[in-house]
């Protein structure tokens, strides 16, 4: 399952995001979405989980925690719209 994160704190990087959700089950990638041009952070990320069991449990403990000071919004993400 792909999992979409949102309000993460600037600071988070890809292992923070990583060691946050194999606390769950196994973590196949995790990544901070960046700005191409500053490379900072856009305070939103995915992270991909093999077992849909491990991924729905990470999804209901993590969705409305706190991260670093701010209170995450998690879900399964949508599929990405096709570009015109």
């Amino acid at each position: 399952m792909n999992i979409y994160i949102a309000n993460l704190p600037y600071s988070t990087d890809r292992d923070q995001l990583r060691e946050i959700f194999s606390a769950y089950g196994e973590v196949a990638s995790a990544r901070v979405v960046t700005d191409r041009e500053t490379g900072r952070s856009k305070g939103f990320g995915f992270v991909e989980m093999p077992d849909n069991t491990q991924a729905q449990a990470a999804v209901e403990a993590l969705n409305g925690s706190d991260v670093g000071g701010r209170k995450v919004v998690v879900n399964e993400a949508r599929p990405r719209p096709p570009r015109q």
